[in-house]
């Protein structure tokens, strides 16, 4: 039966390439992305809806579908402070998957981060962290946890500390130990989940870097 996908976060790096992906695909039917201003999409199954993050409830009707894509995520520089990006990183995040989970939303996919960790003295990697604890404790059927590390793209803006590392860190990772810590493309992280969101799996998974990417 064709599904139905909710796309939070559409209009970033691996959101976009998400979007394309599933409306090319013939398992799904529907796309409905969620932004906070207007992303319109060529392809007819997609389906972009304006929503204010600051009051999500009133977006609930929206958060019905067969898979939720988690693809949200900002920076430290563009958020402004700390608990900005947390704001983002995580609260939206998180009250977006419980408006989900509340619905029936059977499989939620999120895209953290490698070395997410709610012990980490690293506010970003606390925040990712967090939010992985958080939804593991939500009543969705299946969770499917993806920790690639600095992602490749054609971004919509120009971010100098990850271009500069996605020129030094191929490199580096080459030292044993790092390569865990690699860079990839965005299009590769939207393939993985694409297909991951087509096989039939329960419970709370996690895909690391190093052992699927």
């Amino acid at each position: 039966m064709p599904l139905t996908a909710i796309v939070l976060g559409a209009s970033g790096l691996v959101g976009r390439a998400l979007v394309d992906q599933l409306a090319a695909s013939p398992d799904y039917e529907k796309i409905i992305t969620l932004t906070r201003r207007a992303s319109p999409h060529p392809s007819t199954k997609v389906e972009n809806r304006v929503i204010n993050f600051e009051q999500l409830a009133q977006s609930a009707e929206s958060l019905r579908g067969d898979r939720l894509f988690s693809c949200l995520g900002t920076t430290l520089k563009r958020a402004g402070s700390v608990e900005a990006q947390r704001t983002v990183d995580l609260t939206y995040q998180l009250e977006v998957a419980r408006l989900a989970a509340r619905n029936g939303v059977p499989h939620y996919l999120l895209v953290s981060s490698s070395g997410a960790n709610a012990k980490s003295r690293s506010a970003y990697l606390k925040m990712k962290g967090d939010l992985e604890e958080a939804v593991t404790q939500l009543p969705f059927e299946r969770i499917s946890i993806f920790q690639p590390s600095l992602l490749l793209g054609q971004r919509d803006h120009f971010r100098f500390g990850e271009t500069l590392g996605s020129w030094v860190l191929p490199l580096l990772c080459k030292l044993p130990g790092l390569h865990r810590y690699r860079p990839i493309e965005a299009e590769q992280v939207a393939r993985k989940m694409l297909g991951v969101s087509t096989r039939a799996g329960s419970g709370v998974e996690t895909f690391t870097l190093d052992e699927i990417f």
